[in-house]
């Protein structure tokens, strides 16, 4: 459960820093998120499940 909340703080921060940095490019992706395609939108999203398990696969062995 520890290493729960660790990962979930660490994607607020890794998030909070992009909106902080980069506010005007965070908005306008957001705003170019309804044109994008469903298969798109998933394709992404199942791209990323994977690497990031991967890379936690690969700093805890």
């Amino acid at each position: 459960m520890n290493d729960l909340l660790t990962a979930l703080g660490l994607v607020m921060v890794l998030e909070g820093a992009l909106y902080a940095l980069f506010p005007a490019q965070m908005i306008n992706m957001i705003r170019r998120l309804p044109e994008m395609s469903p298969h798109s939108l998933r394709l992404a999203g199942l791209t990323a499940v994977a690497l990031g398990w991967l890379l936690v696969k690969f700093i805890r062995h």
